[in-house]
């Protein structure tokens, strides 16, 4: 099971950087198709606050795959007690 969460670490360390290039691909490709410039403005915008709030999301998926690496989930509590 420690293989699999070491695994899963790795994966959720790339996962973030992906995630957060595909939308900024994204953005700047819905942001071209737009016509005028009020059209312009409103994509900019509602991409820029999914860009804002997804960037934590994919820095917080990042630290918690680093985590898994490095072992830290290994031992996990089993009761209150031994938190």
């Amino acid at each position: 099971m420690n293989t699999l969460k070491k695994f899963l670490g790795l994966i959720w360390m790339v996962l973030g950087p992906l995630a957060m290039t595909f939308l900024f691909l994204q953005a700047i490709e819905k942001v071209g198709l737009t016509h005028t410039d009020i059209e312009r403005t409103n994509t900019i915008l509602q991409w820029g606050i999914i860009l804002f709030i997804f960037l934590p999301i994919s820095l917080g998926l990042m630290i918690f795959g680093f985590y898994a690496w490095k072992g830290e989930y290994d031992k996990l509590p089993e009761s209150s007690e031994e938190v």
